[in-house]
């Protein structure tokens, strides 16, 4: 795949970037080995002034990043300026409690003096997504600098002009130059990346087979990973919901980001009692969703990252109408330039079906209509993957049961699944292993070192 800037709203190829040569990956994986023993002997306190001057320059920049978002996949501008400041507010947030998640944790020994010292491990290998470019590169970043690591970052191939920006913003921010570089490879280079004795971790924000591919490597290797991959999360609406809030949520979880997320909602589990009425409000909304131009303040669905997006998006709604699905809307890419596919809405969804088996990276809802808590529970469970999943209902014993038997890595009672530095992130099943954000995320890429001291 080239690595290249190409406009998902018209199609049109804007840049086009040179792979580096072995030479020069070498280079950089070198400096970032020798910047490392450096930068790990800087202070909490210089690590955060950093992060507060790179979260500064974000906020301030913002509206000029969110531009290079959109032009190169295809998210409403008004989304990516939220995502740049997501980054600020994520660096802030690090900058402001890392010291005290890495702070060194006692244990009550008899006789001796014993804690947990939380160390850096080196240069760590980040392979990220398109899909949230400056966010997702953040949420790994802002943690493993401040907890002393140093960064390399392979970014997908389709957004080189953000994976480049967020290098110079840092280095702008007064971090080293070894301290975080990005690496303009074909992703055929990683596996050579995780082999690399001075790589000492890797973690991925992709797809499941991407994240079996590293995942192996880094085993191989001995290394420390962290995979999120992809998720297909259940949206659960049962009797007691308030139904204005829920549709109105399922609306907006389904279609963030052009309905290109991990934690979209995306398999919709309605109880019989309340199916007719939800799917009813639910289609009238995706149906008056206006589609266009992602600069435009009025839109409301921009294009899909891609033409292999779209083909894949549509392949997968048609496969799963001709097994015998119901299509309430959409359905249809529009046509002309740009990779523009509606909101849709499929119901009556075959077993075995790509609806029923495969995640669909797009603004495609899938519906099913269960009789009871019980059946609806057993069609949540009823996927390969478990990142995210929220359900709908006011009944303490429903909320209870839900948490305790949908099997996710994320569940949320009266709302959809967000990222959040506060909050730990991640999923079980084939949604990979690992966590990021929050307490867990800061220490993922450390060695938590036990000291004896008698």
């Amino acid at each position: 795949m080239a690595i290249a800037t190409v406009n998902p709203a018209t199609g049109e190829q804007i840049r086009e970037f040179a792979a580096l040569t072995a030479d020069q990956l070498e280079q950089k994986v070198r400096l970032a080995a020798e910047t490392f023993p450096v930068y790990r002997r800087t202070s909490f306190a210089d690590r955060a002034r950093l992060l507060h001057r790179t979260a500064d320059i974000l906020e301030a920049e913002a509206s000029e990043l969110a531009e290079l978002a959109t032009l190169e996949m295809g998210k409403t501008h008004a989304a990516a300026i939220a995502e740049v400041k997501k980054s600020a507010a994520g660096c802030r947030w690090y900058a402001d409690h890392g010291a005290e998640m890495l702070a060194d944790e006692s244990w009550p020994v008899d006789g001796a003096r014993v804690f947990t010292r939380y160390e850096p491990l080196g240069p760590v290998l980040a392979v990220m997504p398109w899909n949230f470019p400056y966010w997702q590169v953040f949420r790994f970043a802002a943690p493993a600098l401040m907890a002393g690591n140093v960064g390399l970052l392979k970014h997908a191939s389709s957004v080189p002009q953000v994976a480049l920006k967020i290098e110079e913003v840092l280095h702008r921010a007064g971090f080293a130059e070894g301290v975080f570089q990005t690496l303009l490879i074909p992703s055929s280079a990683v596996e050579g990346l995780i082999g690399d004795d001075r790589v000492r971790a890797v973690t991925l924000t992709g797809s499941e087979p991407a994240g079996r591919q590293v995942g192996a490597a880094a085993g191989q290797n001995i290394k420390t990973s962290v995979l999120e991959l992809g998720g297909s999360d259940a949206f659960i609406v049962l009797p007691s919901a308030d139904l204005d809030k829920a549709v109105q949520a399922g609306v907006q979880s389904r279609t963030l980001n052009n309905g290109q997320s991990c934690i979209n909602a995306k398999r919709f589990i309605l109880h019989a009692d309340i199916a007719d009425e939800f799917l009813s409000r639910f289609v009238e909304r995706m149906a008056g969703l206006t589609i266009g131009d992602p600069m435009a303040a009025d839109t409301d669905l921009g294009p899909l990252s891609s033409a292999a997006a779209l083909d894949e998006v549509h392949q997968q709604v048609t496969a799963t109408v001709e097994a015998g699905a119901t299509l309430l809307t959409g359905g249809k890419p529009l046509g002309g330039p740009g990779n523009y596919y509606p909101a849709t809405v499929l119901t009556d969804i075959p077993e075995g079906s790509p609806g029923h088996v495969e995640e669909i990276f797009g603004p495609v809802a899938v519906v099913w209509r269960a009789a009871d808590i019980d059946e609806a529970i057993r069609i949540a469970n009823d996927s390969t993957l478990g990142l995210g999943g929220s359900a709908w209902t006011t009944d303490p014993a429903e909320q209870e049961r839900i948490v305790s038997e949908v099997d996710t890595g994320m569940m949320t009672i009266n709302g959809f699944t967000q990222s959040t530095p506060e909050v730990p992130f991640g999923g079980t099943k084939n949604s990979g292993y690992g966590r990021e954000l929050a307490t867990f995320g800061q220490r993922s890429f450390t060695n938590p070192k036990t000291v004896w001291i008698s």
